[in-house]
């Protein structure tokens, strides 16, 4: 298969995830723009209940990437008793690891001082960040959904089904935060309530939508509620613990850069919501399409189809870096201007366009490491990739960072600088462990 017709299946199966990540990220850009108009206190709140929620959550989503790779495996190798099982399984884990971390954060949420934020933001803190918590148990099991439909090359129903829970959260944020059709106003706790009210109808729906597809019937679980089979839960771990570390150690430098601004003070904390926002949504299309390659990958490997492995891995790298390209040019010029559509306060917006214009500039490395990643994992390759995250955004990227941001006086733009560059490192470590993996007979351990 050639690189021009591997890039269209690609595509083809990437256009509906990567506009599904987009959406999602919208329910994060609603909820910045909409207590932004509150004021600098309570973004700044938001940036830290944000920071604290995505280290756990990110932990799950890791986790059940290994349905993806398991459901793809067994539509390769035409097996759907495999499929069924990976499905029934991950979904267990999606809500069993929902309950446990939401227990976990409360206990978290009684003792926030220790992390040393304004007086002003933690006092706000502990009610949202409980409310949300909460909302990650619909929003886990509904990943869990979406990664085996994602998988069975059934992309669009969930992609719909996503699309209309963000609409509804946004509509839910105007009614809740701002007392709208006769509800009270809220403010920042309504856009808590807002999500774990969207996230728990996208569920509710995508459970409803499984049971009644019939084209789906043989690869979708015949009884819900049996009791688990160990094996499989244990095969699922084996991938879905890896990535989920090595995702979390990318996240959680980004969440531990949140809070080392949070020493800069509010105005930082506030131009790095921002900035966080517009990198994040940037994010999402390549991420959309690591999880199609994560697919077309994973089948390849099922079906025991190894000339497929090469095209497949150097077509996304290929579209990866044109928009990544496209991306950078846009955050380096508009930056200022995008700043504006969410705070009007001047240094604010000046220390955005800052941090969007290092945003832009590690567009590449960043789109390259993870669609390198998310293709090592469709090989079942999760291990060393951890290791690798650990050493490119602890060992290095975060510590650059506060040294540039306290010794060079760089501030919230040092920080941000050390997370490039610890992107960059992932970049040039992950690219050529992919190359070796699908070149060999007998890829490395």
């Amino acid at each position: 298969m050639d690189l021009t017709t591997e890039s269209r299946s690609i595509l083809r199966l990437a256009l509906p995830l990567m506009i599904g990540q987009l959406s999602q990220m919208l329910l994060g850009v609603a909820d910045t723009v909409m207590v932004g108009r509150l004021g600098v206190t309570e973004l700044a709140t938001l940036t830290f209940a944000n920071a604290l929620f995505h280290i756990p959550f990110v932990f799950g989503i890791g986790v059940l990437t290994a349905i993806s790779v398991f459901t793809s495996n067994a539509r390769g190798a035409n097996d759907p008793a495999a499929a069924r099982a990976s499905c029934r399984h991950g979904l267990m884990l999606a809500i069993t690891l929902g309950i446990a971390l939401y227990a976990v954060a409360h206990l978290v949420s009684l003792h926030l001082h220790i992390f040393h934020q304004p007086a002003d933001v933690a006092a706000r803190t502990p009610v949202f960040f409980r409310i949300i918590m909460l909302s990650g148990i619909p929003a886990l099991g509904s990943l869990a959904l979406k990664n085996h439909a994602d998988a069975l090359n059934r992309p669009w129903p969930p992609f719909w089904i996503f699309l209309a829970g963000v609409a509804l959260n946004i509509l839910l944020n105007w009614i809740m935060i701002f007392g709208k059709l006769g509800f009270p106003a809220l403010g920042l706790e309504g856009a808590g309530w807002a999500t774990l009210i969207s996230r728990t109808i996208i569920f509710a729906a995508m459970i409803l939508w499984l049971r009644t597809a019939g084209d789906l019937r043989d690869w979708v679980p015949h009884h819900w509620f049996i009791p688990p089979v160990l094996h499989d839960i244990r095969r699922l771990l084996t991938i879905g613990i890896p990535s989920s570390i090595q995702l979390l150690f990318e996240v959680s430098a980004f969440s531990a850069a949140g809070l080392l601004i949070g020493l800069v003070g509010s105005s930082a904390m506030a131009a790095h919501q921002i900035a966080i926002t517009i990198a994040g949504t940037a994010f999402m299309l390549p991420l959309g399409l690591s999880q199609a390659l994560t697919v077309r990958i994973g089948e390849a490997d099922g079906a025991a189809q190894p000339d497929r492995l090469r095209p497949i891995a150097v077509s996304g790298w290929l579209l990866v870096a044109a928009y990544a390209i496209c991306c950078a040019l846009f955050l380096v010029l508009c930056g200022g201007m995008i700043a504006a559509l969410f705070i009007q306060t001047p240094d604010v917006i000046a220390l955005t366009a800052s941090l969007l214009t290092i945003v832009g500039i590690f567009q590449i490395a960043d789109g390259l490491q993870v669609t390198s990643s998310a293709m090592l994992r469709g090989l079942h390759d999760a291990r060393m990739p951890a290791v690798i995250g650990f050493i490119s955004y602890w060992i290095i990227g975060l510590p650059v960072g506060a040294l540039l941001a306290f010794h060079f006086d760089l501030g919230a733009r040092g920080i941000w600088w050390g997370l490039a560059i610890g992107l960059a490192t992932a970049c040039v470590t992950l690219g050529p462990r992919l190359w070796l993996r699908t070149s060999r007979a007998n890829p490395p351990a």
